[in-house]
Order: structure tokens, then sequence, then C-alpha cells
């Protein structure tokens, strides 16, 4: 997010302190090291982004990243977001890459790598889906990885800022009593060996540690999904690694093939430890 003011304009002291031991908490010290809080990509100029080379050199020491060709990514992101802290995702691979794993990387934001998406046997081709923080105005980088190890990339440039450190929707006790509840949306017909798109929804605050309690005067602890299991008849169709980038109230698209009826079942993690899951039953209608 890179802002052709940030460096005239720096944060406070004390929300500079507060972002630091938040992300220091969080074992991400590296932020620092890599100079996260400085530097400027412009949209115009995509081909020279130092930040990125630095990302890569953390993320993936010693493996070359390669722009996907030939319409291989699809990465839709809008440009200016309505929401900073609602900022919609999405990325579908082409069958042909064999993709194991999905990397979401916000160049910009105190903790860049906001999920790791890995594909089950289960899991089928289409698009994966989720809805993120942006601190400032940042490019955003999909990176997947093949089954033969290869890296390629597509990326996209997010016009918003505020997000990582935007007051929460919900009230505390409402989103205290909704903790770990969730949701799923199917089709409402499903015809076995088709693939099917599902939306988990997950009602958690995913506090990234950078909001402030106007109330109280402190910033809110960090508190937030860090791994997520769907499991399909107990055949895995994905697994996330999240991180504080990840939106208030998480959701997730993804999609996943049923070759006769069975149990979607979805398991979540948070960073104080606890956990949640819920399971629901699918009917498959024979294939004519």
């Amino acid at each position: 997010m890179p802002h052709p003011t940030a460096d005239l304009h720096p944060p406070p002291p004390r929300r500079a302190a507060a972002a630091r031991a938040a992300v220091a908490a969080l074992g991400f010290g590296f932020a620092v090291s890599l100079g996260l809080g400085a530097g400027t990509a412009t949209a115009a100029d995509p081909a020279s982004n130092p930040r990125w080379q630095q990302l890569v050199e953390h993320y993936f020491p010693g493996q070359p990243v390669t722009p996907a060709t030939d319409g291989l990514i699809t990465f839709e992101a809008p440009t200016r977001a309505q929401d900073a802290a609602l900022v919609p995702m999405s990325v579908t691979v082409d069958p042909a890459l064999e993709a194991e794993r999905l990397h979401l990387i916000i160049d910009n934001n105190p903790v860049p790598l906001a999920a790791v998406f890995r594909f089950g046997p289960a899991h089928a081709p289409g698009p994966v889906e989720t809805r993120v923080r942006v601190d400032r105005y940042t490019f955003v980088h999909a990176v997947v990885e093949t089954r033969d190890g290869r890296l390629l990339t597509a990326e996209r440039f997010v016009k918003a800022s505020g997000g990582c450190s935007a007051p929460a929707v919900r009230d505390p006790a409402e989103a205290a009593a909704r903790l770990g509840k969730m949701r799923v949306r199917l089709p409402e017909r499903i015809t076995a060996g088709e693939a099917v798109t599902a939306q988990v929804m997950i009602s958690h605050p995913n506090n990234s540690g950078l909001q402030f309690d106007q109330i109280t005067r402190f910033y809110i602890p960090p508190h937030y999904l860090t791994d997520i299991t769907v499991t399909y008849d107990g055949v895995p169709v994905l697994t996330i690694d999240a991180d504080i980038s990840i939106s208030e109230d998480p959701s997730f698209r993804f999609t996943f093939v049923a070759e006769a009826g069975g149990v979607l079942a979805v398991t979540a993690r948070d960073s104080k430890g606890m956990e949640f899951a819920d399971q629901w039953q699918v009917q498959v209608e024979p294939a004519s």
C-alpha cells in the first residue's frame, strides 16, 4: 500500500509502538528487517518493486517466483476498495498447473502473508475467495505453488487504507456470544461427480492487534483464526494457515467434488488456542 505521502506522515508513536509490539508478539519481527513501513511502489510501475523482491527472499528463499502468463492465474481484486477492512479477493488457477498451495500476500500490510491455502485430494478447480484487511495502498500477490515445485504469481494493485486498524463491526459482547459459530452455503441441488462451490463463514472478531479501543484507550490484543481445515467424508478439501490480514468474521469460498452424499466438516483454531468445529450433511443426487 505504497502511499506517496506515507513517509511525510509517520504514525503516532503510541500506535507505531503498539504495532511493532503486536507484530513481535505474533513472531513476525521480520517486518522491521524488511523495512515494511517504508518505500513506495505504484500501480504505474509494477516491474520495479523492491518490496516484493524482499518478500520473495523472505517467504521463498532461493526460489524463483515467475509472473504467470496466458491466464494461468486469474486474480480478481478491486482497484479501489469500498471498505479497507473487507476487501474481496478471488483467485482461480488453471487446472493444468496442478496447484498444491496458494499464498496470498498483501505487500504493505504489517504481516504481509495473509493466508496459505493447501489443496487436498477432494478439492476441485474453481475460485478460492476470501476477504482481507488492507492497511495502505499496496500490491497484492497470489503465488501458486505447483506439484512440480514451480512458483507462479499474479498481482493486483489495491487502493485502500486503514483496514488493519479499523474498528470491529460487531459489538464485543455480541462477538463473544457468537464466537466460533459457523454457517455454510451450498447449491440447492448437487449432482454426483460434479464440482460444488461452497462458502464457509466463521464468526470471529479476528482482531489484528492494531485496533484501538476508544473507551479503554488501549489497543485490543490480537485474537484471530490461525488454522482452518475442511474435509468431505474425511477426505481433505482445503487447509488454510491464516493471520491478522483476514477480515472480521472470516469467509472462504472453495470448490470440491462430491461423488456421493456425505459430511462436509470444518474445524478451526485461533491464536488463543480455542477450537471450533461444525459439520453439515450434503445430499447428492445421482448423475443422470
